[in-house]
């Protein structure tokens, strides 16, 4: 089963390196393939750090996840909930 979902980004500085790396690791976590995407690019492996942080992804952009499996749906949900917090605003506390 594959399941997409398009999500706002929540962070404030988009998805720079901490952000970036939350995500690619939870996504290599699942245990599925996800991709994301900005826009209507070229979808790349949301576990890879380097990929991810590639898309030059900023606070307000739309990206589409993409997973297949099983947890699909359960997945999308953890993945988006951390693209849409804005991880940024504890940061210098």
């Amino acid at each position: 089963m594959t399941v997409s979902r398009t999500v706002r980004i929540g962070s404030s500085h988009g998805l720079h390196a901490r952000p970036a790396k939350l995500f690619a690791q939870a996504a290599k976590d699942s245990g599925i393939p996800v991709t994301i995407a900005k826009d209507s690019g070229k979808a790349v492996n949301a576990a890879s750090i380097l990929g991810v942080i590639a898309l030059a992804i900023e606070h307000g952009d739309y990206v589409t996840l993409t997973a297949e499996g099983d947890s699909a749906e359960g997945v999308l949900d953890t993945l988006t909930e951390l693209l849409t917090t804005d991880h940024d605003q504890d940061a210098g506390a």
